[in-house]
């Protein structure tokens, strides 16, 4: 009898076609959607099996037995290579698509078929839903012992996933089979090697049954790949990769679900766009008013973070810029000498041109910050250097004058009697011998750049004997002609650092322990041996090192980072200054072909158009290069126009580096109008005609129109009282002039009564508000003859070095005669200026003294004196104030030693020796110091030996005698054989001022260090 259950019959067509139809509606969701996706899948099903032919049957048996879809048996084999009956398939279809199992019913009739059948459930299940049916329908008879054939369930599995029955196949299936059983094979249920007529086994039924239940799952996400933010790549269990474009951007390292549609079905997977280069900058903060640091999200590249000419703090310079060890962070530190930020005042700093480390983001970004110095300084860190001397580091950046100070600093309870060297920022070596052990190290009135200073707190240390000079443990290249050598300790000195011959030497700079090395002719491009030369430690320990490195190559291309336009010398004629981020070529950067001046369209300007270029627009005078700064200067000796913008074009400038990297091409527009600071910067009143005058200059071109303008009256109040009875008129781009009728303005003339003139809410020509101490109000007052009078008054000077005075204005000064200026020192000896230029606001006048007008070494009762009816006036012909000041600040010129003069002779006293130095001004011990006083900043050492000890050092006019003894073996001075060595410590005389001038403000002796070998 045929199995009517796999018979093409017309009432099994009817019957399928009702289930179909879904009149049946027993199967689970999951079943009933396993038609498009079947559909989907059946063009695919080669790779499909292909993907899991790397499962064995074993494995495939071992995850289906999980899902409860297969049993073993009770030996706990899977018995893949026997075969499977009627009601053991029927149980894996029902587990396989869900189907509910059916108790109580019993609809055939084979002996042992009922309630006690443990294969009823099963059978009822899949007979409901129409995949299996009994071999004899009329007797009703399941035959549920019987051994299922492969033709008969690969036709129970293609009606159960719903797969259409391939037409006209040819195959060695049964006639009523060969469409199910291709159709089957097709999908990857069965090989087509198979026996479609031979009972299956459990082997080709655990295939079956896997490859069905893949099918029904449909591919998953076997693994993603994140091209960028905006595109991932999926690959699929079944191999093929989707490319997916998304709407919003992955946002970097967090956990996002993408949705997306593979082959008809929805798919969901969890991404995570994980990135550990920089995107974002985290913070800006400030805990001590010398450094800044800079966090970002994720890491840095190292050459551009720790690139200084890559970041701008507002109104300040930078040291140095150091990456943290994570590459997380950054910390800049400003320059020492006038570069404090504001506690407490918020300001800014500009990030340009830093790369994340992957190079895929530059930040060009300004944040604001307010910088909070609340913390005393501490000492961080003590590292004994041998026995002679230990380092301190303290918790942020102190002051010079207080580290250098040795009475500020107790070891073991006593103050320290041996000198201090500083290293900015925060680092302190103490020179004393100390006992092997432990001690303890306080430090007290040590301030930060706040103000706030260090409250003794003992911290211990240990000193060990140290009997090793200082090893070499890393070696650094930026280029062929730079190196930084790290030491194991800290370094005093080092005789000198040369590569591969001894004739390629370099300059050497300490830091600590580490020591950088700029050589004048470069090194190889291979393997080099550094050789360094008597490399000495604070214990004296002294040996020479060598080490191998083959130097990384410069190919980053140099860059202009800053454009600024200055008016200078007399004429106020027009100076571009260009900054580059790193040294260029001193040849490429003064060729003056390197430089085009555009006007603001484009076109080339001409010498007809400007006298500053020639008929190529390129600079007449040569470009000058300043080594120190990267700066290139171009003096166009004429003025443009400040009305118009113009483009700068600069190309062809090459670096230093052994590759002579040559910048890209760059092009910037700029204007030549001053770029001034707000707010007032003088107001002077007149009386003509019946009329007074009141004159308000700002320092910005100031807005006309609108809201901000300084036409407005109301924004004035002169002594408390409004203006708006009077005329107020526009008198330069800068300048008002408010007028009334004469007694009307209110204004007090008398001696010693002060006038209060106030300016709310105006605008420059750009829309910016100007301010003052944060607020919008600009308030200018003082007497008449201190602040109102109709002439430019001197507010300060400053003399800078022996070549250079800065006079500061209260007001803008457009036409400079250098004849109406001197300096006179003690009332009798004239100096006159040999050039000047002017500041770019007009404020500040450098006055240059070369030659045989070079300023003296000692400026006793120094004066600026402007000469009566001065020619040098503003643009509205207001003359400066004739007369003298006396110059107060002036300690940057210090008396100096002359090196060559030093000369030793033999005293009374044996072993007792005293040199003598010429100075070049008068000096003397300072205020409470004795000779014996002034011995501590004095060191004395006959060639390498150090066993001398300075006894005395007494000024003697324009002389110093410095009285010394020899303590060691050597009891007497050889001639032509010794050479001796006199030091005085700068940073020392400076802070405590042991030896001074004569002048009436007393100005420090420099250090100096002299030789000279002994000829008595």
């Amino acid at each position: 009898m045929r199995e009517m259950n796999y018979q093409t019959s017309t009432q099994q067509t009817k019957q399928t076609k009702q289930f179909r139809g879904g009149e049946k509606k027993v199967m689970k969701k999951r079943l009933a959607l396993l038609l498009s996706v079947a559909m989907a899948f059946s063009m695919f099903a080669n790779v499909a099996f292909g993907a899991d032919a790397a499962k064995t049957t074993q494995e495939k048996f071992d995850a289906l037995k999980t899902q409860g879809v297969f049993n073993g048996y009770p030996d706990g084999s899977a018995g893949l290579d026997k075969d499977m009956t009627r009601a053991e398939f029927a149980k894996v279809l029902v587990k396989l698509f869900g189907l509910k199992e059916i108790h109580g019913e019993y609809s055939y009739k084979d002996k042992n078929y009922g309630k006690n059948n443990w294969a009823a459930p099963f059978i009822e299940a899949v007979t409901k839903e129409g995949l299996m049916q009994g071999k004899d329908l009329e007797k009703k008879l399941f035959d549920f012992n019987g051994k299922i054939t492969v033709e008969e369930a690969a036709k129970t599995l293609v009606n159960a996933l719903k797969l259409e029955e391939v037409k006209d196949a040819q195959n060695n299936a049964s006639s009523w089979a060969k469409g199910f059983f291709q159709a089957a094979v097709d999908a990857g249920l069965f090989s087509k090697d198979a026996n479609p007529k031979a009972n299956a086994t459990r082997t080709q039924l655990v295939e079956a049954a896997y490859a069905a239940d893949e099918l029904v799952k449909g591919p998953k996400v076997a693994s993603y790949k994140v091209i960028d933010s905006k595109n991932v790549e999926f690959t699929m269990t079944d191999k093929e990769v989707v490319k997916v474009t998304l709407e919003k951007a992955l946002e970097a390292n967090k956990e996002t679900e993408v949705k997306f549609q593979y082959k008809g079905k929805d798919v969901t997977a969890k991404v995570t766009y994980t990135i550990t280069s920089a995107q974002s900058i985290k913070s800006v903060t400030a805990d001590n008013l010398k450094e800044v640091v800079v966090a970002f999200d994720g890491s840095l590249e190292q050459k551009s973070a720790e690139n200084k000419n890559n970041y701008d703090v507002k109104d300040m310079k930078i040291e140095s810029v150091t990456m943290a060890q994570d590459k997380n962070s950054v910390t800049i530190l400003l320059e020492e000498n006038g570069s404090d930020m504001k506690n407490q005042k918020e300001t800014e700093v500009k990030i340009k041109n830093v790369k994340n480390e992957d190079g895929s983001k530059t930040f060009n970004e300004t944040k604001k910050f307010t910088p909070v110095d609340v913390k005393t300084p501490e000492i961080k860190e003590v590292v004994g250097l041998g026995t002679k001397a230990f380092k301190i580091v303290f918790s942020e950046p102190v002051k010079r004058g207080d580290a250098v100070a040795s009475a500020n600093y107790k070891v073991d309870g006593s103050i320290v009697a041996g000198s201090v060297d500083y290293m900015y920022p925060n680092v302190v070596i103490v020179k004393k011998d100390l006992s092997v052990g432990t001690h303890k190290v306080s430090a007290s009135s040590i301030a930060d750049f706040s103000g706030l200073k260090s409250i003794p707190a003992d911290k211990e240390f240990t000193i060990a004997e140290d009997t090793a000079a200082p090893e070499i443990v890393s070696a650094k290249t930026t280029d062929l002609n730079e190196l930084e050598l790290e030491f194991n300790e800290t370094v005093r000195s080092i005789e000198k650092v040369y590569h591969n011959t001894s004739g390629n030497t370099g300059k050497i700079t300490y830091k600590d322990n580490k020591v950088k090395v700029v050589f004048s002719n470069k090194m190889y491009n291979g393997d080099n041996t550094i050789y360094v030369k008597g490399a000495t430690d604070y214990s004296g320990n002294k040996a020479d090192r060598e080490i191998k490195v083959n130097p990384t190559l410069d190919t980053t291309r140099p860059e202009i980072v800053k454009l600024e336009v200055k008016e200078v010398g007399t004429l106020n004629n027009h100076q571009l200054v260009l900054e580059f981020n790193k040294k260029i070529e001193k040849e490429s950067a003064e060729n003056n072909k390197n430089y085009t001046l555009k006007d603001r369209d484009g076109k080339v300007l001409t010498d007809k158009d400007f006298s500053g270029v020639d008929r190529d627009g390129h600079p007449v005078q040569k470009p000058s290069y300043n080594e120190k700064e990267n700066k290139v200067t171009i003096n166009l000796n004429a003025k443009l126009n400040n009305q118009t913008d113009y483009i700068l074009d600069v190309t062809g400038v090459r670096d230093t580096a052994a590759l002579q990297n040559t910048m890209a091409p760059w092009s910037q527009t700029f204007t030549a109008k001053q770029t001034a600071k707000t707010g007032i910067v003088r107001s002077w009143f007149t009386t003509e005609n019946g009329e007074e005058n009141l004159y308000v200059q700002f320092k910005d071109e100031m807005a006309t129109s609108g809201d901000g303008s300084v036409l407005i009256k109301e924004k004035y109040l002169l002594n408390g009282k409004s203006i708006t009875d009077h005329d107020i008129t526009m008198m330069t781009g800068d300048t008002v002039r408010i007028t009334a009728k004469a007694g009307k303005l209110g204004f007090d003339r008398t001696n010693n009564h002060p006038n209060t003139l106030s300016v709310s809410q105006v605008k420059n020509s750009k829309g910016d508000y100007l301010k003052q101490d944060n607020g919008y109000t600009l308030i200018y007052s003082g007497t008449y003859a201190e602040k109102f009078e109709n002439v430019i008054a001197i507010n300060s000077v400053k003399v800078t070095s022996r070549e250079e005075v800065k006079v500061e204005f209260g007001g803008k000064i457009n036409y400079v005669d250098a004849d109406d200026f001197s300096i006179s020192v003690n009332d009798s000896t004239y100096y006159r200026p040999t050039d000047h230029e002017l500041s770019n606001d007009g404020t500040v006048l450098t006055l240059k003294f070369t030659g045989n007008q070079m300023l003296p070494a000692s400026l006793p009762k120094a004066k600026l004196n402007v000469r009566t009816n001065p020619n040098t006036a503003d643009l509205l012909n207001v003359k400066v104030k004739s007369g003298s000041k006396d110059i107060t600040d002036f300690t940057s010129v210090k008396p100096e030693a002359v090196a060559s003069s030093l000369s030793v002779a033999p005293t009374a006293t044996a072993a007792t020796y005293e040199a003598t130095i010429r100075v070049t001004a008068d000096v003397k011990l300072g205020q409470n110091h004795s000779a014996a006083d002034a011995a501590k900043i004095f060191v004395v050492k006959v060639n390498e030996d150090t066993n001398v000890k300075v006894n005395s050092v007494e000024p003697n006019g324009s002389a110093l005698k410095i009285n010394f003894t020899l303590t060691g073996d050597k009891k007497s001075l050889v001639k032509d054989e010794d050479t001796i060595y006199v030091q005085m410590l700068d940073q020392e005389n400076n802070v405590l001022k042991y030896i001074v001038d004569t002048n009436n403000i007393n100005v420090a002796l420099s250090g100096f260090y002299a030789s000279t070998q002994y000829n008595r």
